[in-house]
């Protein structure tokens, strides 16, 4: 190396010796911390109706336009439309498929957001009572029929109404939804926190109880400020004596009273016409969450629907699907609405010409191959039901 280039460097380095590092003192730093999610009713585009029926009023939260095809939900245990649906239906692309659709969110009795107690010698409806009220819904807002979209206890509501009302209920969509009636398990953990909640309001091994009902095991690791904000709104926001008639009334129960199997003219009553009609008629999509406690009576009920009107599906790594991974139940609900003849529409990103014509041309090329099906750029998904007649 020339002896140039050698004292340019050692004087180069000896430059960088000679300087100091200055402290600077960071002033008005501070952590920008996530907002917390709330569960609020401040959704300016619903309207909350209360509609008489046999049994009482019943909050309806209407969103939407009303000349749209209606969809109806109703909640599960321990929630409202608020706490059940808001996130689903304010999720992004969730919000463009429901601009061509008018929502029906129907509450049990007293649990809505802010209900006040129910009185004393009020008698809180049965199962089979309570989906006898949704007939006074429809007809009070004057709908023909309607698409159900229920959650645990809702579902089963729905499914009974369903059953009784079958040209009323264009299609269902059930989420963790059992059909059978209460265990003994069931009936003893159910009893038990109806009593606490009663006696002592809200308390832990209640709130353990609805944790694990909704999100099932390992709820705290794999989602902790989800549960967080769950756990907050069961221990302020619920009233206690509300949620334990409704519990009541959804472990007291009966069987569906469904079943895949055609009823034959030996089993049939004397004197009965024989009925082809054992099961729900109408399409069906039967959602569990791979994560959630109910995951085999999901599969229970998918045995006792038709298998040619039915699909099962398990939404992996969740519990609490419409909380969880709203974006897959989105996806799972447009093409479920597609298959019924609805021309939903979903915001894609746009193809720019170049892309276009890039897709169009390779399109064309592999339209002359053999395998048209194997070589086209268009994805194929294929869903099939686990259980066969």
């Amino acid at each position: 190396m020339p002896t140039s280039a050698i004292s340019e460097e050692a004087s180069l380095l000896s430059g960088m010796r000679s300087e100091t590092l200055e402290e600077v003192e960071l002033t008005g730093v501070r952590p920008s911390l996530p907002a917390v999610r709330t569960f609020t009713r401040g959704n300016t585009g619903v309207e909350e109706v209360y509609v008489d029926t046999d049994n009482g009023p019943v909050c309806v939260a209407v969103q939407g336009d009303r000349s749209r095809p209606p969809i109806l939900t109703y909640h599960d245990l321990g929630l409202n439309y608020v706490t059940s649906f808001q996130t689903f239906f304010n999720y992004s692309e969730m919000r463009t498929l429901m601009s061509n659709f008018c929502v029906y969110h129907v509450n049990a009795p007293g649990q809505e957001e802010g209900a006040a107690p129910l009185s004393d010698d009020y008698v809180f409806p049965s199962i089979d009572e309570l989906a006898n009220q949704l007939d006074h819904v429809l007809r009070y807002f004057g709908l023909q029929s309607i698409v159900g979209l229920g959650v645990g206890a809702g579902g089963n509501i729905l499914a009974r109404f369903a059953y009784r009302q079958p040209t009323k209920v264009e299609a269902l969509c059930l989420i963790n939804v059992v059909s059978t009636p209460a265990g003994w398990i069931e009936y003893g953990y159910q009893k038990l926190n109806s009593r606490y909640l009663k006696s002592k309001g809200m308390t832990q091994g209640v709130m353990d109880y609805l944790m694990w009902h909704h999100f099932g095991k390992g709820t705290e690791e794999r989602n902790h400020d989800l549960a967080r904000v769950y756990r907050e709104y069961f221990e302020h926001s619920v009233h206690p004596g509300n949620l334990a008639a409704f519990i009541d009334s959804y472990v007291r129960r009966t069987d569906l009273g469904i079943s895949r199997s055609t009823p034959t003219s030996e089993s049939c009553p004397a004197g009965r016409r024989l009925s082809m009609t054992t099961t729900l008629q109408m399409p069906i999509i039967n959602v569990c969450g791979a994560l959630s406690p109910h995951q085999e009576d999901t599969v229970t009920l998918n045995s006792r629907l038709d298998p040619t009107k039915s699909s099962w599906m398990k939404v992996s790594d969740c519990s609490m699907v419409l909380e969880e991974v709203p974006q897959k139940m989105c996806e799972a609900l447009r093409l479920f609405l597609q298959g019924l003849g609805y021309a939903v529409r979903l915001g894609r990103p746009p193809l720019t010409v170049s892309r276009s014509a890039e897709v169009i041309s390779k399109s064309i090329r592999q339209s002359t191959s053999k395998d048209s099906v194997r070589s086209s750029p268009w994805p194929f998904r294929i869903t099939e039901n686990p259980l066969t007649a």
